[in-house]
Parts: C-alpha cells; structure tokens; sequence
C-alpha cells in the first residue's frame, strides 16, 4: 500500500531540551484540508493530547499495570476515558464561572477526581436514588446553568495545583585536610569490635 506524506520542517526560535533547533513533522493530510502552518500550529496543541494521557493514567488508573486479559485493560482504559469527560465537564463549568486562566494554571485534576472519588460512595448512600431522578429530566440549558451554580459555591483553594520548583543546587562539601572522609562501614565495624573486647 503506497502512502503519500509531506514533511514539514518547523524552525524553532529557542532549541528543544535536547538542542534541536528544527522539529520535522510528517503529514498524510492533503494541502487542501491543511497546509503546513495549520499542521505546525496543532502540534504546538499536542501537549492537551499528552496531558489528557498523563491525567488518565495518574487520576484514573487508565493503565493497568498487570498481565491481565486484554478486554480487562480495554475496558478499564475506556472507563477512564469516562471518567476524564465527566471531569473536562466539571472543569469547562468551572472555566465559565471562574475565567479559564485561573482555573487551566491552578486547579489540579488529580485533587478534583480524588474529591469526586471519596465524597461519591458517601453521596450514594446518603442521598436515596429518587433524589437523583430530576436531574435525568433536565435539558442541557438547565444542566449547564446548574454545573455553573455548583462550580461557583466551590473552594478552589482546596483543589490548587501545587507545581514543583526548581531543585536547588546543594554545594559540594569541601575537603578539608583535618577532617578526612571516614567511611561509615568502618566507623560500624570500629564500633563493633571496640564492643567485642570490652565483652568479658
């Protein structure tokens, strides 16, 4: 089967981590659905693609980790996709409410999904399904005005993301010539034979 491709070479101003300063793309998309600044600019978007999979893996277990039966993993890779939908709905409502830089730069999915997963077993119980039969009624209009309602009442201080900083450079020790390296196996094995003679 022949395939036709179109490499695209995109310059970058500032190198890659690893000092490319160009990153080649290749495309099966024709010229006339996309040419190659449309292509190249949704690359730049494809950090939303790897961001959806790292968040389907650490806040859902999207993927097991065992030799289990493939339709087992399948099954669980997609309730997880699930999953991240009904969380991508909480946040847009969130967006609305609380502008979509706020929420994008500081709120922390694993935090909400952990939130969703330990008051939900509680709800259920507390809340008898005939509670949960209007909500089924509701078009999308009255559903979203009330995701907007619930995300306004929220505490985002306890959903903020918490980014790591920068490691701190620690300082090599110097040596100093009147305190020489003393291996810690022999201090211990010092100790230990210091104990056997003073033994009667």
């Amino acid at each position: 089967m022949k395939v036709t491709l179109r490499r695209i070479v995109v310059q970058l101003n500032q190198p890659t981590r690893d000092g490319d300063r160009e990153i080649a793309l290749l495309s099966n998309l024709p010229t006339a659905k996309a040419n190659a600044v449309q292509i190249a600019a949704l690359y730049q978007k494809r950090w939303r693609i790897e961001r959806l999979f790292q968040v389907l893996e650490q806040c859902f277990r999207g993927e097991i980790n065992t030799l289990a039966y493939p339709r087992a993993a399948l099954f669980g890779f997609v309730m997880a996709l699930i999953c991240y939908n009904l969380l991508a709905v909480a946040q847009a409502a969130m967006r609305s409410v609380h502008g979509a830089n706020k929420i994008e730069a500081g709120i922390s999915p694993y935090y909400l999904a952990d939130e969703v997963r330990r008051v939900y077993e509680g709800m259920m119980i507390a809340i008898p399904p005939v509670q949960w039969q209007p909500f089924a009624q509701l078009d999308l209009d009255s559903t979203v005005q009330l995701l907007q309602q619930l995300a306004a009442q929220m505490d985002l201080a306890k959903f903020r993301s918490h980014p790591r900083g920068d490691k701190k450079k620690v300082p090599k020790p110097k040596w100093q010539k009147d305190k020489p390296h003393v291996s810690t196996a022999r201090l211990l094995s010092d100790s230990k034979s210091k104990k056997d003679k003073k033994a009667p």
